[in-house]
């Protein structure tokens, strides 16, 4: 089977069988189409899904979820090169089978995949690609079953064919109600480190971060990577926020966080909910600008973002 544009649907499995059932036709419908296929799937589903093909698996490119599901927008800039590299300026369709991987998630993280989910349909919505996302209901919390329906238009459980969730939102929408539920910082240990930046004269902000990624041990390529992030990031407020800001660095054994805090600017920061996702979907290459708060993203391991009266927090997470 074929459809035009893009599709996002969910397979939530709870056998083996309901497993195949949900990807094995729709892999062996892509190859005789002639479309990509590849399979980020766990481990043990490999396996079986290379079983059930038979000979058909070599035209399938496999990868373990484990080795691609890091962080939730540098998965979504590989899949967002993958496709774009495939798809023959747009004449070929690419379909994925990508299941997430839950385990081992903070709730901050947690809320991050599951916002991502959401934001694929952003994402692709103007492709012609298909997505199944497989979710193992024999060993996933229930918390996160139940987003399925808002983060997928179509569900089945393999048994049955796809039909409309009945409850998917839209990702602006879900996107403003994850930010409105968002936590704190995931590293938020001792007193931070305090820098003000104007416009100008920010290089004392990117100084502090160096010397503070030396303090934590961080290795010498990602203390890089997380200059050149806050240096993105307290650039997109001094020009955006009011000309200047606060940069705060925290950290516990696990997290190094870099939160630049702007002024608001004046700007209407419901607004901010619907455009552009903050930098969280892939700017158009073409594009003279619109691709600061994307790198943010992908030198970072994780963005959360407060909306307040005043302005607008970005917490750069970086793993230590």
């Amino acid at each position: 089977m074929t459809r035009p544009g893009f599709v996002h649907q969910a397979l939530s499995y709870a056998s083996d069988d309901a497993f195949l059932a949900g990807t094995a036709g729709f892999v062996r419908d892509g190859l005789a189409a002639d479309d990509v296929v590849l399979a980020v799937v766990a481990g043990r589903n490999i396996t079986l899904l290379r079983d059930a093909l038979g000979g058909a698996a070599r035209n399938v490119e496999f990868i373990d979820a484990q080795d691609w599901y890091h962080y939730p927008s540098r998965t979504l800039g590989q899949y967002h090169d993958y496709c774009t590299e495939r798809d023959e300026g747009g004449t070929r369709r690419v379909r994925v089978i990508g299941e997430p991987v839950w385990t081992g998630r903070t709730t901050v993280e947690t809320r991050e995949w599951i916002r991502y989910e959401s934001l694929v349909n952003a994402a692709f919505a103007d492709s012609g690609h298909w997505i199944v996302c497989p979710y193992d209901a024999r060993t996933l919390p229930a918390e996160i079953l139940d987003t399925v329906r808002c983060t997928h238009p179509e569900v089945t459980s393999g048994a049955d064919a796809p039909g409309p969730s009945g409850r998917y939102t839209e990702p602006a929408e879900f996107y403003a109600e994850c930010s409105e539920a968002a936590e704190g910082p995931l590293a938020a240990s001792g007193t931070p480190r305090t820098i003000a930046f104007i416009r100008g004269e920010s290089v004392a902000a990117r100084l502090a971060v160096a010397e503070y990624a030396r303090r934590c041990g961080i290795a010498e390529d990602r203390a890089r990577d997380m200059v050149a992030a806050v240096h993105e990031a307290v650039a997109n407020a001094v020009r955006f926020g009011g000309g200047g800001g606060v940069l705060r660095l925290s950290s516990d054994a696990d997290w190094v966080v870099c939160e630049v805090a702007d002024g608001g600017g004046g700007r209407s920061l419901p607004s901010l909910h619907t455009t552009g996702f903050l930098g969280r979907l892939p700017p158009d290459p073409r594009a003279a600008k619109g691709h600061g708060l994307w790198v943010v993203q992908q030198l970072s391991d994780l963005v959360t973002e407060d909306f307040g009266t005043d302005g607008v927090v970005l917490r750069l997470h970086f793993r230590r």
